[in-house]
């Protein structure tokens, strides 16, 4: 069972996929989220969740204080669960439903004029680092100048080319057979 962790949708549960996705584990989650808050990564963030799965990162995010979330999800079935928990979520918070987007993350990315401040990329462990490259490059002109991107991925995984978004690593956790990197857009200095 998925369920919110914290904020005012706490004990909400989420629906999973049968097949298809990989949750990310209760224990990640709250580590993740704890580091988070810990940061001010999340009050009033506009937050994007990529390869969403059940939804369970962008709205524990919006559970928390996020502003606004959009959560992308190729898989039909699993875009349609998406928007229940979205549903339930809102409810639980009184606000409007989260955005859902069924789409292939490439495709959404490179569609969206959206700035983002907190993106949630946990794709397929099997999406090869050319893809995952791809993603991340097309993610980069959305981000907000402060933004924090995490991306989970299996510990086994050749860490994410960030640098080829222009995005520098300032984090990195394993949990078993999870890996979480952090990263935010490097910060050219200017010289006078």
């Amino acid at each position: 069972m998925t369920r919110i962790i914290a904020g005012e949708a706490r004990g909400r549960r989420l629906e999973v996929p049968g097949s298809g996705t990989r949750p990310t584990s209760d224990r990640v989650r709250e580590s993740l989220f704890g580091a988070l808050e810990s940061a001010d990564a999340i009050a009033d963030a506009r937050v994007l969740d990529l390869y969403a799965g059940s939804g369970a990162l962008g709205l524990e995010a919006l559970s928390r204080g996020a502003s606004s979330v959009d959560l992308v999800e190729r898989s039909r079935p699993a875009a349609a669960i998406v928007r229940r928990n979205a549903a339930t979520v809102a409810k639980a918070l009184n606000v409007a439903s989260a955005g859902v987007h069924e789409s292939a993350v490439l495709t959404f990315l490179k569609r969206d004029t959206g700035t983002y401040d907190l993106v949630f990329t946990d794709p397929p462990y099997d999406l090869d680092d050319a893809a995952m490259t791809a993603d991340l490059v097309a993610l980069a002109p959305l981000l907000s100048e402060d933004a924090v991107v995490v991306i989970e991925r299996a510990s086994r995984s050749t860490p994410p080319d960030v640098a080829a978004a222009g995005l520098e690593v300032f984090r990195e956790k394993t949990y078993g057979d999870t890996a979480v990197w952090w990263a935010q857009p490097v910060v050219e200095s200017q010289s006078r």
